[in-house]
């Protein structure tokens, strides 16, 4: 019986099997089934897109482009940094504020708590208020920006990350200055990754009393 098994039977023998068949009644005397028969008629089409389908997905990720999509474990916090103004530069691109996009996945709050990421404690859980500060007059500038300058830089400890850069933007005398704060997760599942604990502007920054 188990040489049997190792050829699928043709399809239409398959059929001929009837649940009150003698055939059917001899299998299940023996303690067998019909099932292992059955799914042997698989199509060789049918497992090869099984096998494929999740390769195609991995290779369509990859020719989505080499930007990054997001923190990644072996980013050091200037690559962070870079990842993130990169993204803000071009940040209707592919599609309107994907930038703001990138700068929601970097940041490292929890969005069931009231936040200091633009200095000024607010409500991010929701992705459309994040998206709202970046259009405020105070940081709009980084939005499809043209410059950006390193001020400087600072570890102020093994996990905690400082850096201060003046940007100038894409409309006339259009420029600021903002301070990057990011500190490297120590346990959990984003243990090690480097995520934004505040952006802050280098002036007034946002006030706590605007709609957003």
């Amino acid at each position: 019986m188990l040489s049997s098994l190792r050829r699928p039977l043709p399809l239409t023998s398959a059929r001929k099997i009837q649940r009150g068949s003698s055939c059917a009644q001899g299998l299940r005397s023996r303690g067998l089934s019909l099932v292992p028969f059955l799914s042997l008629q698989l199509s060789a089409s049918l497992w090869k897109s099984l096998i494929i389908f999740p390769l195609n997905v991995h290779c369509r990720k990859k020719e989505q482009g080499s930007k990054p999509l997001g923190p990644r474990f072996d980013m050091t916090a200037q690559e962070a940094i870079n990842c993130q103004l990169e993204a803000l530069r071009n940040n209707d691109n592919p599609h309107p504020d994907y930038g703001v996009e990138i700068m929601y996945r970097f940041a490292g709050f929890d969005p069931f708590q009231r936040s200091g990421y633009f200095g000024t404690s607010f409500d991010l859980g929701q992705f459309e208020r994040f998206r709202r500060l970046f259009h405020h007059s105070t940081y709009q500038v980084l939005l499809g920006h043209k410059e950006v300058r390193i001020l400087s830089s600072l570890f102020v400890n093994e996990h905690c990350f400082k850096q201060r850069v003046w940007v100038r933007g894409a409309r006339p005398n259009e420029e600021e200055v903002f301070e990057f704060t990011l500190v490297q997760r120590v346990g959990g599942c984003w243990d090690g990754y480097w995520l934004t604990q505040s952006l802050l502007h280098d002036g007034d920054g946002i006030s706590g009393g605007i709609a957003y």
